[in-house]
């Protein structure tokens, strides 16, 4: 099969999206969204779950930017240790941080399931190992890290033997994977039958909060609340020193991915992670006659790599090492980014004005949870993890010092 362009992801020819019309005219809505991705598109379908009326408006087209280049694993894991958290943020925080990505997944099968969406949703296991070459080491750390996270109440154990890669490492039942643009292609539709509006091609070009409104192809949006899903997040309405320090709290990394077809079965249907500093990680997506493989890793911070053509290449070599004959046909590349905690931002940064963003290798996740986040704040209920990632909170600071001088590990 002929190698596709270097950024084109495979889910760019697996599904597609139906397309939305630019914005043209003036609209009055409950909830303006900016953006068309995981995080808009839960938000939007939430919303008008609670009766709102909502507009969507995306720069591109949806699910094809940020979204349209993850690896779609589904993982309440975090990026950084169960321990790292525990040290940083204490026992009750680290609990509470995994139980939010395991509410986000739950909220994805409730959806796959009230919507009946043929997206190749599956619970399948985790696996966090050491890398490649290093099997023998590190059993006790594993042994401790799967103690710690069985005793903060999740389903975690020690292994000897992990599948595939062998050597020991830790097995987090329950984790998942999916179809990304199947499943947003699914709730875009849904959206629009509650009488939700999308707009494409229709770019956030201003914002105003006297009215609250957004302005985009020189027509405006005028709303009662603004939710922002750009993942790297715009400023908005957000006053010009707020919306500075957050931004230098966020780090920004591109991971890279290469897929292929192998044969049937030849893999173990799970998540692989490894513990190297920047990680790789691995899953299949299957299918009638052939498995598909996604590999990525090669993280660095944006800027910092003036071969990126060898980050690619790297991937594909490592790759052809572990699965011998794999037939690559896809390569692209995603952004991450990271907090200075390890910790999102989730939660209003302004007057009328929520955004979510930091969200490291757990953007389907947190992306996710973001919607869920939204939705309270518009209904009014207290939502159970918003003091703990509200984007202003004062241990923003915390945890840096771990994080300086080393890559992002960044699972998409």
């Amino acid at each position: 099969m002929k190698l596709l362009p270097a950024t084109l992801p495979f889910w760019s020819d697996a599904a597609t999206i139906p397309f939305y019309p630019r914005l043209e005219r003036d609209e009055s809505v409950d909830v303006a969204i900016v953006g068309g991705g995981i995080t808009g598109l839960t938000a939007a379908y939430l919303l008008t779950q609670e009766g709102c009326s909502v507009a969507v408006l995306e720069r591109e087209r949806c699910a094809q930017i940020d979204t349209g280049h993850t690896s779609a694993h589904l993982t309440m894991v975090t990026d950084r240790a169960v321990g790292e958290l525990v040290e940083a943020h204490g026992r009750d925080h680290a609990q509470a941080v995994w139980a939010a990505g395991s509410a986000a997944m739950g909220q994805i099968a409730a959806n796959v399931l009230d919507l009946e969406i043929a997206c190749d949703f599956a619970w399948v296991p985790g696996y966090l190992h050491a890398p490649l070459g290093e099997n023998g080491q590190n059993a006790a750390a594993f042994e401790k890290e799967a103690a710690l996270a069985s005793e903060l109440g999740f389903d975690a154990e020690y292994v000897d033997a992990v599948p595939f890669v062998g050597g020991p490492g830790v097995r987090f039942a329950d984790q998942a994977r999916l179809q990304p643009r199947k499943y947003l292609s699914a709730l875009a539709r849904a959206i629009v039958d509650r009488g939700g509006l999308i707009f494409e091609r229709s770019a956030a070009q201003e914002f105003s909060d006297r009215p609250m409104a957004v302005t985009a192809n020189g027509h405006t949006i005028t709303c009662a609340s603004i939710v922002i899903a750009t993942h790297n997040p715009l400023v908005g309405t957000a006053r010009t020193p707020g919306a500075t320090l957050l931004q230098t709290r966020l780090s920004l990394y591109t991971s890279y991915v290469v897929g292929g077809r192998i044969p049937k079965q030849h893999l173990p249907d799970a998540l692989f992670w490894d513990t190297q500093d920047p990680y790789h990680y691995l899953r299949i997506e299957p299918h009638r006659d052939h498995d598909y493989v996604i590999f990525g890793g090669e993280d660095h911070k944006n800027g910092q790599a003036h071969n990126t053509s060898g980050c690619f290449d790297r991937l594909e070599r490592t790759l052809r090492s572990m699965i011998d004959g794999v037939e690559v046909t896809h390569r692209w590349s995603g952004q991450v980014i990271e907090t200075s905690d390890g910790l999102p931002y989730i939660g209003e940064a302004a007057a009328q004005q929520f955004i979510g963003t930091g969200f490291s290798g757990n953007g389907l996740t947190f992306g996710t949870l973001t919607g869920m986040m939204a939705a309270d704040w518009i209904a009014g209920r207290k939502n159970p993890w918003s003091d703990l990632l509200d984007p202003g909170r004062k241990r923003g600071q915390e945890g840096r010092e771990g994080l300086e001088g080393r890559d992002a590990r960044g699972r998409r």
